[in-house]
């Protein structure tokens, strides 16, 4: 951005000197130049669309301090969302820019409602942290009233329903898949079952993807009849684990780390043990996966660069600079802890 002291920032900063240049551009009067750049309603699409060029071609940027992004999220409970909207934060406070967590459901009536309630209170940008962006048929009435109002959006885990082209920062969950049951195939696993989440949601839909591609690289047989759709909670993981373990499974691959607190907590409930009998692997790698008992082997997502690639979009787009569009997928890291361990009968 550009320095304090220098002559382009000091005129788009000094209130009515730039805004009398956009506004003799535009050929509008300051007053409806003023409701475009603070994205205030009742101005026509036209109208908009006039100050926005002018803006534009003046290289003017809309000032962001003291204003809000806003995060959707459903997880707020969740240590690994709640590590990456803590980053955002701290990497967006330098800059005079504000969060503000949204609790939502996806796909659920809180998303417009927030939005609503929000679109007229200095919101300069939009963070779906694995959100409606991660709903396959989610409604897009959200999004439609975030770019009708020019308020810059992005994701996280997840295209948006809609199909328009932002931002999305996601993690290589086929490759998430590939480490996972690579790893216990190594350590001589072939009953190699998935806990995964609900059909629908793009991250437990790409899990499963990458399990069955890794399942097959292997020459695996009948890995479907092995993949256990549930919730992503520890309930979820201790009633897929109890199917799995019901159809012969020795090995466990979790879409997320709750759900491999469950399997555990349901392989113990069945008379058997981690990893003796079981072995099990998380996906998420939240720091409270170390201190469980026994620690759990995860597949850590990279929340630190998720949150950095976010929080540079977000304040570009707050300025008006334009940023890659599309998805762009990090690498995950296995991390081998004590719930993995070699298959019954090949210690």
């Amino acid at each position: 951005m550009p320095d304090a002291a220098s002559p382009h920032r000091a005129d788009t900063t000094s209130g009515k000197v730039g805004l009398s240049k956009v506004a003799a551009r535009a050929g509008l009067s300051e007053a409806t130049v003023s409701r475009v750049v603070n994205r205030r309603q009742g101005v026509a699409e036209k109208t908009r669309d006039a100050v926005e060029k002018a803006m534009a071609e003046l290289g003017y940027e809309r000032p962001v301090r003291g204003q809000l992004v806003a995060i959707m999220m459903e997880h707020v409970t969740n240590p690994f969302f709640a590590d990456v909207a803590e980053r955002i934060e701290a990497a967006l406070a330098p800059h005079g820019l504000r969060t503000l967590l949204c609790p939502a459901f996806p796909g659920g009536v809180q998303e417009p409602a927030y939005v609503d309630a929000m679109v007229d209170k200095g919101v300069v940008a939009v963070v779906f942290l694995s959100s409606s962006n991660t709903v396959t048929m989610a409604r897009t009435r959200t999004y439609e009233r975030l770019r009708l109002r020019r308020i810059p959006y992005v994701g996280v885990n997840g295209v948006f329903a809609d199909g328009v082209a932002v931002p999305v920062y996601s993690t290589d969950d086929l490759l998430a898949a590939e480490l996972a049951v690579g790893h216990l195939f190594q350590l001589g696993h072939r009953a190699i079952g998935m806990a995964s989440g609900p059909a629908g949601n793009t991250p437990a839909d790409r899990r499963v993807r990458g399990f069955l591609e890794a399942m097959d690289r292997r020459a695996l047989s009948d890995a479907h009849r092995l993949v256990v759709r549930q919730s992503f909670g520890v309930e979820g993981g201790q009633a897929a684990a109890q199917t799995l373990l019901a159809r012969g499974a020795t090995a466990i691959v979790a879409a997320s780390d709750f759900m491999a607190l469950g399997a555990i907590r349901g392989v113990r409930r069945l008379g058997r043990s981690v990893p003796g009998d079981v072995s099990v692997v998380g996906y998420d790698g939240s720091a409270v996966t170390e201190f469980v008992e026994p620690p759990l082997t995860t597949v850590r997502q990279p929340a630190d660069r998720l949150a950095l690639e976010v929080s540079r979009s977000v304040l570009a787009l707050a300025g008006r600079r334009e940023v890659p569009v599309g998805e762009l997928f990090f690498d995950p890291e296995l991390v081998v802890r004590a719930t993995t361990g070699p298959a019954p009968g090949r210690a």
